[in-house]
């Protein structure tokens, strides 16, 4: 796995990983729960993953939907 990106926004998240969904790649979302158990307070950021095999293409697609990321 890895990660595209980390974020306490959880709207975006939503949108992203429904993105990834339409592009037929898969995406899981770590540390929510972790999150939840520190309150809600935003210490701990979900992170956004997909597997290595599917990085540039999900890469791609978010680019093209106008989405900022951190460099690879």
């Amino acid at each position: 796995m890895k990660e595209l990106l980390r974020t306490n926004d959880v709207v975006r998240l939503s949108w992203l990983t429904a993105l990834l969904a339409d592009a037929g790649i898969d995406a899981v979302v770590l540390d929510a729960h972790a999150s939840l158990v520190e309150g809600s307070i935003g210490a701990i950021q979900r992170r956004l993953m997909v597997d290595g095999d599917d990085f540039r293409a999900a890469r791609a697609v978010l680019d093209a939907a106008g989405e900022a990321l951190p460099p690879p």
